[in-house]
């Protein structure tokens, strides 16, 4: 049996095109999106770029006809290639506002930053068209569950593959996957969590449904009863593909892991590491389900997670922003979300704290201590007591004790059990107490 930490990665396709040739493939497959873009930063930004305030995340109808009288498409396809440009971010929607993305205007010098473009389309295929109507939700997420696994056969097969064998293998994914689960067919009410596996016409479909939906994004080509990766999939998936045998053989492994047990190895890796171990885990799991995984991480009682989970999410990109965005209405994810959202409408992120409030400021710094004071050393307790911006220590404390933070306590007492000075610490003791007493 193969170690799988010993497992070697795959080697690239034999007469795999070299990055520039894959990314001007990549830059004709998004032809239409570019001009799109391109359209509106002219045309409903006054030629500034900027955001058009009726331009949200769909075009509106007046937009739409006037593109495609003047790009010579029809409207339907006007309204497709706006949704794929958003998805590979050539246009980010920020609240109520679209404005070109920064990958646009590096599209014509930027080899990388194409194919990342390209690559995030890839990411997101099953949402280019919608799901068959009247499956079950929990049927069309377990096929595009199963989907990697018919990607690395047609990868493998460096050729055709006929549409009965994947639809076999399809069914037997999908088996595995009630398996896995402990589902025990049974005759009675359909389960709504999960249901009983889909029945072969059901499965023939989603297929269908799949392979058009990679067939739209460039990634395979569809002949009669067959489907073919074309040299932009088969590269994408052997990228995959690489970095999961990478995240195998790394010293972390924790492709395997749950959203938190993988956080928490990446807690003591550098950042170049770590975000090799987000990618690789991301990679193996459907993009939706793995945004899922970490904010639900990020929820929970350790505050070292809510960073590490942010810190993946970035990894994510356009993706995860609805979901971020979503996440400004929960108090403990709403500092996180607001640095995640201006890092990716372009801030700097030494300038990014400018967007939370001094409360804000202040309860992400509780957080934060909190994830020192569980994981860290008594040193970095004190550093990060000492970089915090404030004109004195007592007036941080007056903040630190407003602010409401659920572990302001026990920040407090580590903080002067940890603390060099003994006035400090007897200062910070004190308003512990008073946290704790409801004193002032």
């Amino acid at each position: 049996m193969t170690n799988r930490r010993t497992r070697p990665a795959p080697r690239p396709p034999a007469g795999t095109p070299g990055p520039a040739e894959l990314a001007n493939r990549a830059r004709a497959s998004l032809a239409d999106e570019v001009r799109l873009t391109r359209w509106a930063a002219e045309h409903l930004g006054g030629g500034t770029g900027a955001p058009h305030p009726r331009t949200t995340g769909t075009l509106p109808s007046d937009a739409v006809e006037r593109a495609a009288g003047e790009l010579r498409l029809t409207p339907g396809q006007i309204r497709a290639a706006w949704d794929r440009a958003r998805l590979a971010g050539l246009v980010e929607v920020h609240g109520t506002s679209a404005r070109p993305g920064w990958r646009l205007r590096a599209w014509d010098s930027d080899d990388a930053a194409v194919l990342r473009g390209w690559v995030a389309l890839f990411d997101a295929w099953s949402l280019i068209h919608p799901a068959p109507d009247g499956v079950a939700p929990a049927a069309v997420a377990e096929v595009v569950e199963a989907m990697p696994q018919l990607l690395s056969l047609l990868q493998l097969s460096a050729g055709p593959v006929t549409v009965p064998a994947l639809l076999d293998l399809l069914g037997q994914r999908v088996a595995e996957l009630h398996d896995e689960r402990c589902e025990v067919p049974y005759e009675g009410p359909e389960d709504e969590a999960a249901g009983p596996a889909p029945d072969t016409a059901t499965l023939s479909r989603l297929l269908r449904w799949a392979l058009g939906a990679l067939a739209a994004v460039d990634a395979l080509t569809l002949g009669p009863a067959r489907a073919t990766l074309t040299p932009l999939g088969s590269w994408a998936v052997w990228v995959k593909l690489e970095q999961i045998c990478v995240a195998a053989q790394s010293p972390a492994g924790n492709i395997e892991q749950p959203a938190a047990n993988m956080l928490l190895g990446c807690a003591r890796l550098t950042p170049g590491p770590a975000r090799a171990e987000y990618r690789a885990w991301l990679a193996a799991r459907p993009v939706g389900s793995a945004i899922a995984e970490l904010l639900q991480a990020a929820r929970g009682e350790d505050a070292l997670l809510r960073g590490l989970a942010f810190e993946a999410l970035r990894v994510v990109g356009a993706p995860a922003e609805p979901e971020v965005r979503a996440a400004l209405g929960e108090p403990a994810l709403r500092p996180y979300a607001l640095l995640w959202l201006a890092e990716h409408e372009g801030a700097d992120p030494e300038d990014a704290q400018d967007v939370l409030t001094r409360e804000e400021q202040t309860w992400l710094w509780v957080d934060t201590a909190a994830a020192v004071a569980d994981h860290g050393e008594n040193e970095l307790l004190v550093r990060h007591l000492d970089s915090a911006v404030r004109t004195t220590v007592p007036h941080l404390l007056d903040e630190v004790r407003a602010v409401g933070h659920p572990r302001t306590v026990q920040v407090l007492v580590a903080l002067a059990a940890a603390h060099p000075d003994p006035a400090l610490a007897k200062a910070v003791r004190r308003a512990a107490f008073q946290v704790h007493t409801g004193g002032v």
